[in-house]
């Protein structure tokens, strides 16, 4: 879908850039001009079927839990893509030209017979419209007893993790049938089971590095030079909990959802379901920033237990130059932090006016008194709208933003 566009004070004005939309049918043009800011489908493919495992009685959906992309190595595309039990690998190539003149076939493939054969021909490469192919090469599978909720690529280029609630799984790219178990959290006895991971995340540059996040709200940094199996950490993020805020939801708005690695290496993201913070690896015993995301939801957490959105697990992203942070919140809102000069904005991704170009308002939310013209009630926030993902591009300021089915990209509307 096309985006709605925005200004956001202090964060850089933000307008839609997309208004292309469409079904991704494997096949494109590679002469189309692109307007500068356009977006259509490049390719859609099926990536896991519904299976059913006899042995425990259950359905494994389809459903897809984690997409990551390897660096690219040639002019193919390759991507992880895993559901709750089974991590596959895609090869994504483009074709543009097709053999023609065989020999020993006919122009519909079929074999001649020897004797018909008189002249010898040299095949050609006839240009054809673009075809986007999609290939399974490898596949992950019978690794976890429970759901995999992360995969993480090394910088190493040769190896991927895979996390479930109580393991965590070393893979090499090229071996599908053996995985090196890294870390175990599942105790002896399931019911002294007091937390499970969340979050999974290799270091961008040190590939003997990772961290994985908890359900009680910590970070834990693992050496894999210590030793083969990670269960004792190297460092351990966590920040004392505020007395005067203790209350029944306490640990279940401290989990993490979402852990990411600064394009630096030295820093890390996390989101709690009220929180972003953003920790220094040198630092364990407290975030060096806390931004509020949704800080009048406090006041809720009662309802958000009941209708399960405090469940919900909104990621986090930050700019190509780690001076921003974007995550997500309801009623379609998503909210930007400038590291730099401390402000935010809070700005709309809705289909009201998605037309190309036009400029994202900063919304604002009132907690209760007297509501002005532009500020919405946090009574009259629609929390079956919500932004779960989102991403920033490596470079430029061009934001996606997945808000249910649509997509919106916006841009800095500098550009």
């Amino acid at each position: 879908e096309g985006g709605e566009g925005g200004s956001g004070e202090g964060t850089g004005g933000w307008s839609s850039r997309a208004s292309g939309h469409s079904k991704g049918h494997c096949q494109a043009s590679k002469n189309q001009s692109h307007r500068r800011g356009e977006y259509n489908v490049y390719s859609t493919f099926q990536s896991h079927e519904p299976e059913f495992d006899y042995l425990k009685s259950l359905e494994i959906e389809e459903k897809i839990n984690k997409i990551r992309w390897l660096p690219q190595q040639n002019a193919a595309y390759f991507l992880l893509s895993t559901n709750d039990k089974t991590v596959k690998l895609w090869k994504i190539s483009e074709r543009d030209k097709r053999p023609e003149g065989y020999n020993l076939k006919d122009d519909d493939g079929r074999l001649k017979d020897p004797s018909t054969i008189t002249t010898l021909r040299v095949p050609v490469l006839k240009p054809m419209d673009l075809m986007v192919e999609a290939s399974p090469r490898r596949v992950f599978s019978n690794a976890h007893t429970y759901h995999i909720n992360s995969i993480a690529v090394n910088s190493d280029y040769e190896t991927y993790m895979s996390a479930d609630d109580l393991r965590i799984n070393l893979w090499h790219l090229e071996i599908t049938n053996r995985s090196f178990n890294i870390v175990d959290i599942k105790p002896a006895n399931m019911e002294e089971l007091t937390e499970v991971i969340t979050a999974a995340e290799f270091h961008p540059h040190q590939c003997n590095m990772f961290v994985y996040s908890s359900s009680k709200g910590t970070i834990r940094l693992c050496d894999m030079r210590a030793s083969a199996l990670c269960d004792q950490h190297s460092k351990f993020f966590e920040e004392p909990e505020d007395p005067s805020n203790r209350s029944f939801f306490s640990e279940i708005i401290s989990s993490i959802s979402d852990v990411k690695f600064s394009h630096s290496g030295r820093y890390m993201m996390t989101r709690d379901y009220l929180t972003v913070k953003v920790w220094d690896l040198n630092m364990e015993n407290r975030p060096i920033e806390t931004y509020q995301v949704h800080e009048y939801l406090r006041s809720k957490l009662c309802s958000l237990y009941e209708n399960d959105c405090i469940f919900d697990k909104f990621e986090c992203v930050w700019n190509g130059s780690d001076s921003v942070i974007m995550t997500g919140s309801y009623n379609n809102f998503f909210r930007m932090f400038d590291r730099n000069t401390k402000r935010d904005v809070t700005l709309e991704a809705s289909r009201e006016n998605s037309k190309p170009r036009a400029i994202l308002k900063p919304r604002k939310v009132c907690m209760g008194g007297k509501r002005k013209k532009d500020e919405i009630s946090v009574d009259s926030l629609d929390f079956s709208k919500k932004i779960l993902h989102t991403a920033w591009h490596p470079s430029e300021n061009i934001i996606a933003v997945a808000a249910t089915n649509n997509l919106y990209i916006f841009q800095d509307k500098v550009n």
